[in-house]
């Protein structure tokens, strides 16, 4: 089954109102790094942390709308590209009081990227 046919076919029921949508490959998402996708009709940003790690959350800052997929990451924080506000992987709460975020279980499965919506 090739990814168009993946990301396009009805999404699996995960729980009420929640569906696990194909979104790419694993390795489009570099160490380091982030790169935006659509889930379901829902813009989202998925990460790969350096520790090998995977985190998913909305795409767009609640602050200033910023594309959080250009943000800088660690183990603790993503960082907005726009204004620098941070938001904790744990919860998806700012230290700095700007709205959280929304995160989204993510996970990798025969090499595909997998987001909860």
């Amino acid at each position: 089954m090739s990814i168009s046919e993946l990301t396009t076919a009805a999404p699996a029921v995960q729980g009420a109102g929640v569906k696990a949508y194909t979104v790419g490959m694993a390795d489009d998402v570099p160490p380091g790094e982030g790169r935006a996708f659509v889930a379901g009709g829902t813009q989202i940003a998925v990460f790969r942390l350096r520790d090998g790690s995977l985190h998913a959350t909305q795409a767009a800052c609640p602050h200033a709308g910023g594309p959080l997929a250009d943000g800088q990451t660690d183990v603790n924080v993503l960082v907005c590209p726009l204004h620098q506000y941070a938001f904790r992987w744990a919860d998806g709460t700012s230290p700095g009081g700007a709205p959280p975020v929304r995160l989204y279980p993510v996970r990798e499965r025969d090499g595909y990227l997998v987001v909860d919506v």
